[in-house]
This record gives structure tokens, C-alpha cells and sequence, in this order.
């Protein structure tokens, strides 16, 4: 066990990896081979025998191993272009990123020529013993890692504030760098700082800061700068395998959370030199970024095209919901007025109905009544001294005389007048005019000869 803890802490001591269980994977995964976990580590897995990258190594064009292409890509005939060869760490090392699915970068394009790329798992993000250890773990490296950014650009300043151009560095972690750039279709310049090797300062001074340099920098790239003493700055020199200081490189964003290496400066470089590299790399990507800048605003545009489809849909749906209910109303409305009208024309066919038979019912009273008042007259007396003489006068002009017995009541008189049926109405009184005399109800009891109207009277209707 004493050799296991020594390899252990010796593979530790020069990758830099501080994670032991991270450092015990990748040794198993080599048979606790130390030279062999170093070197696959160090260089590149196909050629374990292969130097550190030579000082301002050119591009190539052909692909080794695994190139980043995808199926699609082949049959759709994108032909590669510019880019280093592939190298892919061993699945150990792999395995040790966090599993940045959710925030996952990747232009989904084509890197021109091929690409070298990286996996992200060895930037900081160890893997996880949970789903809460690893949304904290994230959570506080993103949070570490922008203070990394900010805490080397105020040193920067401080040590070369006095040149009046500075690169524009940003304020933020690689990945939020990294994603920055894929956002706005610029490829990443990094630079890692080494403040104690001898070259730093005048490449910062010379190069760095330079007019033309910062300019085409600002324009062109998103810059990133680490130092090699932060957490950040130094996983990346190793993730990068940087050998020499000062140290820059060119990288965009791929799929499945890599990166693809397109140019790397090692060593002192002049500012022409390293504004022709760039110039190359820039041309060399162009179409790469054109393409996928083009195909971004297709997918805006398409995006945006169904945005306003849905919302003129939504509209036109709205609109026919809002004439469906206006319709519907207005259809309630009819049917509640018809309801109403057709409530109040039974209600008042129903009053005319019971009006008439009320009518009819009164009519039919006062037939019976007259029939009945007729037949309780009696028969008309002969004329005689004992017979009175009466004429009734109705108010349409109607006059009507019988002969009545001279003990007969004035009540009899108010029944020989309703048995007629001339009269519409029980409110009346029998008047004489000269004299003027009243024969009301309160008189029915008298008999004609007591009331004065024996042998012969003259009586008028006069309506109460």
C-alpha cells in the first residue's frame, strides 16, 4: 500500500490534479503504470512518444484518429478545413467532468480542417458524489472562477496599466468566456500568464498591449487570460499541455462539451508575427463562422417566423372565440326577447281568456238574474183602480211601461228594470223630475202607492 500512496501522491505532484479519487481512476485505468498515466496525461494518447508542441506550430489539413465529424456532416459533404489533429483524453479522465449536459457548448459545425479537441472534465469540474454535491460543486466554481478572471485582469492592469491599450480580457470564467463567444460567433483567444517566467514582461508590454494587436483582438475574438497560479488558469495549461511561456491559443467552442484547439503561440513572439497568425487563423475560420452565424439567423428567423405564425394563430383564434361569443349572445339574447315576448303573450292571452270568461260568466249571471227577476214579476195586471201605471226612461233613450199591483215594493220596479237587460250596471237610481224625488235602495220597502206613484208614474234612469 505504501507504493500505491506514493504513486498516487507523485501523479498528484505533477498533473496538478488535486481530486485523489479522480487520480486513482486514471492510474487503474493504466495498471498503476506511473510512467504510462503521466504520459497519457502529458501527450497525446495516439503518440505517447511525441514532444510537447513545438513554438508557433503550424496547422495542418488531414485528420488523425478521431476527428469531431459527425455522421450528418459526412452525408451532407461539409469538407474539412483548417485545424491540429485530434486528441482525446483517456475515458478516466473523461469521466471526472461534472456532466455539463444542461450547459452544453458546441457550435454544432464544422471546425475547419479537423480539430483538436479537449474534454472540459479537467478544467476544475470534479465529478460528483450526488446531484446536490454537484449542483453546489458547479455553483461554486462558476462563482470562483469569474473572481479568478477579475482578480488576474486588476493585475494585469497593475503591472502594464501603464501602456495606454490593454486587450479587452473578460471578466468571467472560461466556460462563461466560452460561451460568450459561441453567442456571438467570434472565436476565443486565451492567454495563459506565467507572472515569474523572464519573457512575461516583455511580451505583455511589447506584444500583448500593442496597438495593432489589441485591436484586432478586440475585434475579432473574445479574450480570455488566466494565471497559471489560479485554480482556473493552471487546469488549463495542463488541459492545454502548454510547455512553453508565454503561452496563447486559439479555441472554439465544439460539441459535447469540448473545445477545439486551432492555433497555439508558445514563446516570445513578436506583434507582427502573432498578428499574422491570427490573421491566418481568422481567414482560415471565416467561413466557419459565416456559416454558422448564417445558419444562427436562419434558426432566428425560423424561430421568429413560427413566433409570429403562433401569435397571427393566437389572434386568429381569439378572434373567432371572440365572434363565437358575441354570436352566442347575441343568440341568447334573441332566444331570451322571444322567451319574454312569447311569456308575455300567454300571460296576456291567458288575461283575455279569463276576462272573457269572467265577461261570459257576468253576462250569463245577469241572464240568469233577469230570466229569474223576469219570473218573479209575475203577470202584468189588468187595468184597474188597483193597477199603477209605470214608464221607465233609460239614459240611451229606451223607454219600457208595465202595469204594477199599487202595494207593490219599489224594489220590484229595480227588478222589472234589471230583468230588461238594458242597463250594464246595478249602480242606478229610479228619479222623478217634477218634483224632483230619489227612489233609492233606501226606499225598495215602499210600496208605488206610499211612494206617490199611484195610478201612474214617470220614472228616469240616473246612473250612481
Amino acid at each position: 500500500m505504501v507504493d500505491v500512496a506514493d504513486k498516487l501522491g507523485y501523479f498528484q505532484a505533477i498533473t496538478g490534479l488535486e481530486d485523489p479519487d479522480l487520480c486513482t481512476e486514471i492510474l487503474q485505468a493504466h495498471g498503476w503504470d506511473l510512467e504510462l498515466a503521466i504520459s497519457s496525461f502529458t501527450y497525446p494518447r495516439d503518440d505517447p512518444s511525441s514532444s510537447p508542441l513545438d513554438h508557433n506550430r503550424e496547422p495542418f489539413t488531414e485528420f488523425e484518429n478521431d476527428p469531431i465529424i459527425n455522421e450528418s456532416d459526412l452525408n451532407n459533404g461539409r469538407p474539412p478545413g483548417v485545424a491540429w489533429k485530434i486528441i482525446t483524453l483517456p475515458i478516466s479522465i473523461v469521466s471526472g467532468s461534472l456532466g455539463l449536459a444542461s450547459t452544453a457548448i458546441g457550435f454544432g459545425f464544422w471546425v475547419a480542417g479537423g480539430a483538436l479537441t479537449y474534454s472540459l472534465g479537467v478544467l476544475g469540474f470534479r465529478s460528483g458524489r450526488g446531484g446536490s454535491e454537484a449542483e453546489s460543486s458547479s455553483s461554486s466554481s462558476v462563482s470562483s472562477a469569474a473572481g479568478e478572471a477579475m482578480e488576474f485582469i486588476a493585475s494585469f492592469d497593475r503591472d502594464y496599466g501603464r501602456n495606454p491599450l490593454k486587450p479587452g480580457f473578460v471578466a468571467e470564467g472560461f466556460m462563461d468566456a466560452l460561451q460568450r463567444s459561441r453567442s456571438e460567433f467570434k472565436l476565443m483567444f486565451v492567454y495563459l500568464h506565467s507572472p515569474d517566467h523572464p519573457d512575461t514582461p516583455a511580451f505583455c508590454d511589447r506584444t500583448l498591449c500593442n496597438e495593432g494587436v489589441v485591436a484586432f483582438l478586440n475585434e475579432n475574438f473574445v479574450t480570455w487570460g488566466g494565471s497559471i497560479r489560479s485554480s482556473e488558469g493552471f487546469k488549463m495549461s495542463n488541459s492545454l499541455k502548454a510547455s512553453r511561456f508565454p503561452f496563447c491559443a486559439v479555441v472554439m467552442p465544439a460539441a459535447n462539451q469540448r473545445i477545439a484547439l486551432l492555433q497555439q503561440v508558445e514563446g516570445p513572439t513578436t506583434p507582427e508575427e502573432m498578428i499574422a497568425i491570427l490573421q491566418r487563423v481568422v481567414e482560415d475560420s471565416s467561413p466557419v463562422l459565416v456559416t454558422a452565424r448564417f445558419e444562427a439567423e436562419e434558426r432566428r428567423n425560423n424561430l421568429r417566423l413560427r413566433e409570429e405564425q403562433d401569435a397571427a394563430y393566437r389572434a386568429a383564434l381569439e378572434a373567432d372565440q371572440a365572434r363565437e361569443r358575441q354570436r352566442q349572445e347575441e343568440q341568447e339574447r334573441i332566444e331570451r326577447e322571444a322567451a319574454e315576448a312569447e311569456r308575455k303573450r300567454k300571460e296576456e292571452e291567458e288575461a283575455q281568456e279569463k276576462a272573457g270568461r269572467e265577461a261570459a260568466e257576468r253576462e250569463a249571471a245577469r241572464v240568469r238574474m233577469r230570466q229569474e227577476k223576469a219570473l218573479a214579476l209575475g203577470d202584468e195586471p189588468e187595468k184597474g183602480p188597483d193597477a199603477t201605471q209605470v214608464l221607465v226612461r233609460f239614459p240611451n233613450g229606451e223607454r219600457n211601461g208595465r202595469r204594477f199591483e199599487s202595494n207593490t215594493k219599489i224594489q220590484t220596479l229595480y227588478d222589472y228594470v234589471d230583468s230588461l237587460g238594458v242597463l250594464e250596471t246595478e249602480e242606478y237610481s229610479l228619479i222623478t223630475n217634477f218634483p224632483r224625488t230619489v227612489y233609492g235602495r233606501d226606499k225598495e220597502s215602499m210600496s208605488l202607492k206610499d211612494a206617490g206613484l199611484h195610478p201612474q208614474a214617470s220614472l228616469f234612469i240616473e246612473i250612481n
